[in-house]
């Protein structure tokens, strides 16, 4: 059956809006957990998300991989490498002042991208066709083979972090150091791996993330996870940041404004409407879509 052009376009744009909103969402939750145990907004995530599509591409174009292998390696790198940088950088200020872990988070970030820059030129690169590019079509809606694999790959990355945090014994001890550190290190509980565990993790999937989009899209820059790195950010909070189911609303509906913003404004708007989401959100509930309003006595 026919849909009426608007309908099919709006269809259309729904489909384009999830496929790119979990990708966020796998972003987002590198954010949220992170933020979830020690109250810390990794800026460097992003780039981590730029690391993970090179290493995709340079195993894909150079070792000959093919499209798993090449996932499972630069998730594997980026989760040795966000382990490292939590080592190094952030563990020595777990206890100063929030605007000196603020700094070096900024200062990271800028460590990784300017590091790619000189590593592996601005050059963009093209990603290589690791599976070949098929159209499918429903009812006049255009539906491609690279949309499908982000998505089957997105929801079952999702579903093996929620059995982790919820099913396995150190998804427990995240969930126990979320709630009370102090309290979680005086039942036995190695708080530091906890913590390596969480950065390894939400770092493996922002790496997932860049080989998805490096395929979709078929171009990485060492830039590049600038602006995604923001949005992704935007999609925690707008979620309620701290809270995994969150994250994967909140990069949803992010994808999904996106696309309807680009398909029946303007593209050229598409940037400022992520923005825009994040002062309403903060304006009208800053605890989130999923959050809660919780008051401290002091």
């Amino acid at each position: 059956m026919e849909l009426n052009s608007f309908a099919q376009q709006l269809v259309q744009q729904l489909i384009n809006g999830v496929s790119l909103g979990s990708i966020y969402s796998l972003i987002a939750l590198g954010y949220t957990m992170v933020y979830g145990i020690i109250r810390l907004i990794n800026f460097a995530h992003g780039d981590i998300y730029m690391l993970g599509a090179y290493v995709g591409f340079f195993c894909t174009s150079i070792l000959g991989l093919s499209f798993f292998p090449a996932l499972l390696a630069a998730m594997a790198v980026a989760a040795v490498t966000g382990i490292v940088i939590e080592r190094l950088a952030y563990r020595p200020l777990r206890h100063a002042p929030k605007i000196a872990v603020l700094i070096t988070a900024i200062g990271v970030s800028l460590l990784l991208e300017y590091g790619g820059i000189l590593a592996v030129t601005p050059q963009p690169r093209t990603f290589p066709a690791v599976f070949p590019a098929r159209i499918y079509t429903f009812g006049g809606i255009v539906v491609n083979s690279q949309q499908i694999v982000i998505l089957a790959v997105a929801l079952a990355l999702m579903v093996l972090l929620t059995y982790i945090v919820q099913r396995t014994k150190i998804g427990r001890a995240m969930r126990a150091v979320s709630y009370d550190t102090d309290a979680a290190r005086l039942m036995g509980i190695n708080v530091d791996q906890v913590i390596s565990f969480t950065f390894g993790i939400g770092s493996g999937l922002a790496a997932a993330a860049g080989v998805l989009v490096g395929i979709y899209y078929n171009s990485i820059d060492p830039l590049m996870g600038i602006m995604p790195g923001l949005k992704a950010f935007v999609a925690a909070v707008l979620g309620g940041i701290g809270i995994i189911p969150g994250a994967m609303l909140g990069g949803v509906i992010m994808g999904v404004v996106e696309a309807l913003v680009s398909g029946f404004i303007s593209s050229t708007f598409r940037d400022a409407a992520a923005f825009a989401i994040l002062i309403a959100i903060l304006l009208f509930k800053p605890s989130g879509l999923l959050g809660k309003n919780i008051r401290e006595k002091v």
